[in-house]
């Protein structure tokens, strides 16, 4: 696998440019955040990467952050996506708005990327709920639990394998008490779901 690559850039033609590396030019697609965040040609970047193995082809896909890649990677395990699909969505949300639009259940947002139609962003949202996080402000204190307790996450995860959503899982656990184990947890997060 390559993960990562350091070159210049030789061409510049959405959403794909070529890297040189030590006299060999490495076609890489990328998204068009990733794209705009680009240098000017002949300048150096780093990209981290993912490569995809096809019967008829070797795709390299470059990203600006490890985040963004991370994020690439969760959107092609959602049946139905594909690497260009994932790319396309990547270009049109960034990583924190389509975590954001998972988390928040914004069908409509999620269906404003490329090739992506309500059925598409319906399953986006129950197969990625949960598996993406939210960096920065917008994440702390209304996504996240509380960090000194290593029992509430534990607490949210078996409570979205139940079915509840990322919002509801993690209204329910604010109330715990501090140092609560996983199996009252869930039970006393379970009875603030039936209020």
């Amino acid at each position: 696998m390559i993960g990562r690559l350091r070159g210049n850039i030789i061409e510049k033609s959405p959403p794909q440019i070529v890297l040189d590396i030590n006299g060999v030019g490495y076609e890489v697609d990328v998204s068009m955040h990733t794209f705009y965040a680009l240098p000017a040609l002949g300048e150096s970047v780093q990209l981290y990467t993912q490569m995809i193995v096809r019967e008829d082809a070797h795709l390299l896909f470059g990203f600006v952050s490890a985040d963004e890649r991370a994020t690439f990677r969760q959107l092609l395990k959602v049946s139905g996506i594909g690497a260009k699909t994932a790319l396309g969505i990547l270009s049109a949300l960034s990583p924190d708005e389509l975590a954001q639009a998972i988390a928040s259940e914004d069908v409509k947002k999620l269906s404003s990327a490329p090739s992506v139609g309500k059925k598409t962003a319906e399953r986006m949202i129950l197969e990625l709920r949960g598996k993406l996080s939210l960096a920065g402000s917008l994440n702390e204190g209304l996504f996240a639990p509380n960090a000194s307790d290593g029992h509430l996450e534990d607490i949210v995860s078996t409570l979205l394998a139940l079915g509840y959503n990322e919002k509801e899982s993690r209204t329910a656990v604010k109330s715990l008490p501090a140092h609560v184990d996983v199996s009252d947890g869930v039970k006393l997060a379970l009875k603030n779901l039936m209020r």
